[in-house]
């Protein structure tokens, strides 16, 4: 059996996590994954990428964004990857995020449930349309812009 090499192309990264290359050239610009370049400009990751990778895609589908994934892998010693106990301090930091995200599926399921028997899709009071809007009280239009100077526009 060939020993395994360091460095991995695109396309072997590709096949081996799942993630597209336009994924990964994309997460490479975000500053989430890093390829050397080789002498004729070609990309290659290190073996280590693809437990990043699955940190990545594990993170997005809890529902993280991108910008939140990159804070979290800023927080990893540099050139690691993450392992099973950085995946459970940091995940455990989302927690709050998630049931707040939760908490408001959970309104919003019930508005929809209102809605429905309601049928009116008001754009003036249905909770879906309209949801927590504060300047319904000050009338029609765009209440938060401010008046224009006399003699301007």
């Amino acid at each position: 059996m060939p020993p395994l090499r360091d460095q991995l192309t695109i396309g072997e990264v590709a096949t081996r996590s799942g993630v597209p290359h336009t994924a990964l050239r994309f997460y490479e610009q975000r500053g989430l994954i890093f390829a050397e370049r080789t002498g004729g400009n070609q990309r290659r990751y290190p073996r280590t990428v693809l437990r990043r990778l699955a940190f990545i895609r594990a993170a997005q589908r809890v529902g993280m964004s991108l910008d939140r994934i990159a804070e979290a892998l800023e927080k990893l010693p540099p050139g690691t990857s993450p392992t099973k106990a950085h995946w459970a301090r940091l995940s455990a930091s989302w927690k709050e995020e998630l049931e707040t995200r939760i908490d408001g599926m959970q309104r919003l399921r019930d508005r929809l449930a209102s809605c429905i028997g309601c049928g009116c899709l008001s754009l003036k009071s249905c909770s879906l349309h309209n949801a927590d809007d504060q300047l319904a009280d000050l009338g029609a239009g765009a209440s938060g812009l401010q008046p224009a100077a006399e003699g301007g526009c």
